[in-house]
């Protein structure tokens, strides 16, 4: 059955639990009513599904003009290479070809900085651009 991406912010709690455990974000499946909560409120969130089962999902925050904040992108362990996290992000890139900054903090990996250069993202560490962030 092939992958289906759709707009979904109503997804039911267990399978987002089992995304971001699956993932190793225990800190926002710490409370789940919060977690809910913020996808609820993003600006938008896209979920790819193989039948009935969520196997990833892009979460977005911003104004819908000016910038769009890629909060969350993950994909289920057992889908990850086969295009899904790439198909999700484009998707939200498609969709919002106007908002001037495109934003996202991840982790350096090699593995991921590499995803993000293919997919039209630049490195702050390279050129004029700085970030700045706080973490409680």
């Amino acid at each position: 059955m092939p992958i289906t991406i759709k707009r979904d912010k109503t997804i039911p709690a267990a399978q987002v639990e089992a995304l971001y455990l699956d993932a190793g974000w225990h800190a926002y499946t710490n409370d789940m009513s919060v977690l809910m909560q913020a996808i609820e409120n993003s600006l938008d969130v896209v979920a790819a599904w193989d039948g009935d089962e969520l196997v990833g999902l892009i979460r977005t925050v911003g104004d819908d003009f000016t910038v769009l904040y890629i909060q969350d992108i993950l994909v289920l362990k057992a889908y990850r290479n086969q295009g899904i996290a790439s198909r999700l992000l484009q998707q939200i890139l498609h969709d919002y070809p106007d908002v001037r900054q495109k934003v996202l903090l991840t982790e350096d990996d090699p593995g991921v900085r590499h995803f993000y250069e293919k997919n039209g993202f630049q490195s702050c560490d390279k050129g004029n651009l700085v970030a700045f962030a706080t973490f409680d």
